[in-house]
């Protein structure tokens, strides 16, 4: 299976999708069944999974031929060390504010010399400890996907720096927060929003990375796709079921009229 950042530095569009209120092995292979998703990834920011977890549904996108990343709080080196060991193709920083922050985050998923990740083989990132330590080391850092979640005005400040970090390999413009930061809350076709998602693309095209964001509507996904994103989520579990159950009452309208 080529790998998410393989693909993204080849320059393919991945299309994805996010897990987060129902991680299970079975939504990914419907996904998967659906044909054209290339990735997904999962949220442990606004929920808590566990290790088993994250080891069953990584291991059913590898087994449907998508890669997959997690999206957590930069609150620690640990909880970045389990994403990767549960065979998690990497991780996704949320609520960055200064490239400071951003430089900390990548630090933690990447061994010494080049971060202080802590180093134990007994994860599927190195094929529980049938990769020698001297070799996983070494490897390790370059395989290992982090992406940068832009959300914050401060993040989009510093975007240029924050592209420019060595490790990153994805900005991803999150919308909501994003509109909220700016104060229009919502408004996903507001100019103030792309304005700030211009600064982002630019950042990343200055620094030979991609980025990758949130698409609320199709309208949105065009746009972005257009302006360099290659990495757009259309959809998640909770929105899938949502309209998938109005797309129901709504063939069956006639059933729950009066």
């Amino acid at each position: 299976m080529r790998t998410l950042k393989q693909r993204l530095a080849d320059g393919e569009l991945v299309r994805s999708f996010a897990l987060g209120r129902m991680v299970h092995p079975l939504l990914v292979e419907m996904y998967a069944q659906a044909g054209d998703y290339g990735a997904f990834w999962i949220d442990e920011e606004h929920v808590s999974h566990t290790s088993e977890q994250l080891t069953a549904i990584a291991l059913a996108g590898r087994a449907n031929g998508m890669d997959s990343f997690v999206r957590i709080a930069p609150t620690g080196y640990s909880l970045v060390t389990q994403c990767l060991e549960s065979g998690a193709g990497g991780v996704m920083a949320a609520q960055i504010h200064t490239a400071e922050q951003a430089r900390e985050f990548v630090s933690w998923a990447r061994f010494a010399p080049d971060g202080v990740r802590g180093l134990n083989t007994g994860g599927r990132d190195a094929d529980y400890s049938h990769i020698p330590p001297a070799e996983f080391v070494a490897t390790a850092n370059e395989k290992v996907f982090i992406a940068i979640q832009v959300e914050t005005v401060g993040s989009v400040d510093e975007a240029e720096e924050i592209a420019a970090i060595d490790g990153v390999d994805l900005l991803f413009v999150g919308p909501s927060d994003l509109s909220l930061a700016l104060g229009v809350v919502g408004q996903f076709h507001d100019n103030k929003l792309w304005a700030a998602i211009e600064t982002v693309a630019k950042a990343c095209e200055n620094n030979g990375i991609t980025w990758g964001a949130v698409t609320p509507d199709a309208e949105f996904a065009n746009r972005a796709v257009a302006a360099g994103c290659r990495l757009p989520t259309m959809g998640n579990d909770i929105l899938a079921l949502r309209r998938g159950i109005d797309a129901i009452k709504s063939a069956f309208a006639d059933q729950f009229s009066g």
